[in-house]
């Protein structure tokens, strides 16, 4: 079937909106963490990809404590429109085109859905949705559209890739320094121009060191769960990684530990990451009141040769990579974990998609969408919790970087 005709079916199904699910509304609301990789491939993990050449132990525990998904789905093949499908839980073909702030002005978003039932809400990471005076911020300088006005109490991250300038953290609406320097592009031999330690030159913040930035992100999202356990108010973090998206950068502890040369090692430190959150948990002993899950924005950079020179597929036995419209570019790991209310060491074979969070979270608190919110999301608590049930989505739309739309 060719892409055009595609794209026309994409239009032409009706997506029923479903109502939330009481019944199976838990007693207590769970602290919610949702980690998601950026750039990471189906077949990374060793739980999805029993040929992976990386090993990740954090990874694995998480899958055997919890369920993993096999046919899940990023609405898009790009980092862009599945953040945009993530946070409205709408497909990205509705977003506005063009540049600057991405989410509509009083759009109900997955954290301002979890606000409402009192959760505190923060966000650590990669924002990329747009704010105002993003290329050229000013010292102090509100930054206009970003997470705490769609929801998010607090944030603490940077505004988009790491390879894409200017380069500056963001805490809450101000960035904490400006972009006053420059820095020149970065490529590394041996890779294509946009894998490696791969930047584009331009704005930096006096200080900023791309290399920190990954461990920062770990280091601040462990100290604010471990905050979390001296409140009884429950608290949804959304740990928004740049990583293993360029300019991949193991620090010297993970330099040279996998045989897929510095992206297995960046994914490592992903691994890493996810551990540390991990014990975070287990420190606080909140393990068994907080729904877990990781999961990837979109398939990775890996061609061919380095399938051929590494001898190992990022997106397993899938075609395409990130950017295609073919199920490299958008289906994802996806591990749910939550203990007494997930079955451990679980499969799942449901069709699902990050743009079904929202609707899964006001089942969670009870809520019911307005029908102009979350029109392309799913309650997905049934399939979490394993009941059986007929199959929750009629099908998914998929964005290519080129906005051909599957199904």
């Amino acid at each position: 079937m060719k892409l055009s005709i595609l794209t026309s079916l994409a239009f032409a199904i009706s997506f029923a909106w479903p109502s939330a699910a009481q019944e199976d509304k838990p007693d207590a609301y769970p602290n919610i963490i949702f980690v998601m990789a950026d750039d990471m491939g189906y077949g990374d993990l060793e739980s999805y990809n029993s040929k992976s050449k990386i090993v990740t132990p954090h990874l694995t525990r998480l899958a055997k404590e919890g369920r993993r998904f096999t046919d899940a789905h990023a609405p898009a093949a790009v980092c862009v429109p599945t953040r945009y499908g993530l946070m409205t839980g709408r497909y990205p073909f509705r977003m506005k085109l063009g540049r600057g702030t991405l989410l509509e002005p009083n759009r109900l978003t997955l954290p301002s859905v979890l606000k409402q039932a009192g959760y505190k809400t923060a966000m650590i990471g990669k924002w990329h949705l747009g704010v105002e005076h993003e290329k050229n911020p000013a010292a102090n300088q509100k930054l206009g559209g970003g997470p705490v006005d769609h929801g998010f109490d607090h944030f603490y991250g940077i505004p988009a890739s790491l390879d894409i300038p200017p380069y500056y953290w963001i805490h809450n609406d101000r960035p904490v320094a400006p972009p006053s320097e420059k820095i020149s592009d970065n490529n590394t031999p041996g890779w294509t121009r946009i894998q490696g330690a791969f930047w584009r030159g331009g704005g930096i913040a006096p200080g900023y060191k791309h290399i920190d930035v990954l461990p920062i992100i770990r280091d601040r999202s462990a100290d604010y769960i471990e905050a979390a356990a001296k409140s009884d108010i429950p608290f949804f973090l959304y740990v928004a990684l740049p990583a293993p998206h360029t300019p991949w950068l193991p620090t010297k502890r993970f330099e040279g530990k996998t045989p897929v040369s510095d992206y297995g090692d960046f994914v490592l430190m992903v691994d890493d990451l996810v551990g540390r959150l991990l014990g975070a948990l287990d420190k606080t002993k909140q393990v068994d009141e907080t729904l877990f899950i990781f999961t990837s924005d979109n398939g990775p950079v890996w061609y061919s040769q380095n399938v051929e020179k590494y001898k190992h597929s990022s997106v397993g036995p899938l075609r395409g990579m990130k950017g295609d419209a073919w199920e490299g570019g958008h289906r994802m790991p996806f591990i749910a974990r939550w203990p007494g209310h997930i079955p451990a060491g679980s499969k799942s074979k449901e069709v699902i998609c990050h743009t079904d969070m929202i609707a899964t979270a006001a089942a969670i608190t009870g809520q019911t969408l307005p029908t102009n919110a979350g029109e392309d999301s799913y309650n997905l608590l049934p399939a979490f919790l394993g009941k059986k049930t007929k199959p929750i989505r009629e099908a998914t739309v998929h964005q290519s970087s080129r906005r051909y739309l599957a199904i």
